[in-house]
């Protein structure tokens, strides 16, 4: 009977270590992509399609902590074309075990558990630190969306939030 427990024990303790991954705020990932439009940094290849020319500021904004320590700016970016991106620059966040960029419809500063009513998901987050680019579908309604989320998918919680602010 005391084997069993044990192994009831071992069990369920690799299961919760599978499933909160506590592991992975420990663990930081970076990644700098060079901005949507410009040549790829020399040691890697480009990771978003550089088509010519600047990119154009659409919105902006600064990540404000929720669940986590979240800080970085955030930047709407328009290349040639139209095509459009989500830009993160200087962000440090933790790292997790399912999280993504949404674009969403609440305000940075309003509920948390609104982030996820009415929101467009960008991907899954590249890497917790760094410079990334996420491109945002055609036909999407940027005038819908009010703010950029980190969130954790598995358990519906906001790491940090930037309030999107048109470009003047």
């Amino acid at each position: 009977m005391l084997l069993l427990g044990l192994v009831v024990a071992v069990v369920a303790a690799g299961g919760a270590v599978a499933w909160f991954q506590p592991q992975k705020l420990l663990i930081d990932r970076r990644v700098d992509e060079a901005l949507p439009g410009q040549a790829a940094p020399s040691e890697g290849p480009a990771t978003t399609p550089a088509p010519s020319g600047e990119p154009a500021t659409v919105a902006t904004g600064r990540f404000r902590s929720l669940g986590h320590t979240t800080s970085g700016q955030v930047a709407v970016l328009e290349v040639d074309g139209g095509r459009r991106y989500v830009r993160l620059d200087d962000l440090a966040t933790s790292n997790g075990p399912d999280l993504f960029v949404y674009l969403s419809a609440a305000p940075a500063d309003g509920p948390r558990d609104r982030f996820d009513d009415e929101f467009l998901s960008l991907g899954r987050l590249k890497a917790n630190q760094g410079n990334q680019n996420y491109e945002i579908a055609a036909g999407t309604r940027l005038d819908r969306c009010r703010s950029v989320v980190i969130w954790c998918r598995r358990f519906t919680y906001a790491f940090g939030a930037a309030e999107l602010d048109p470009a003047r």
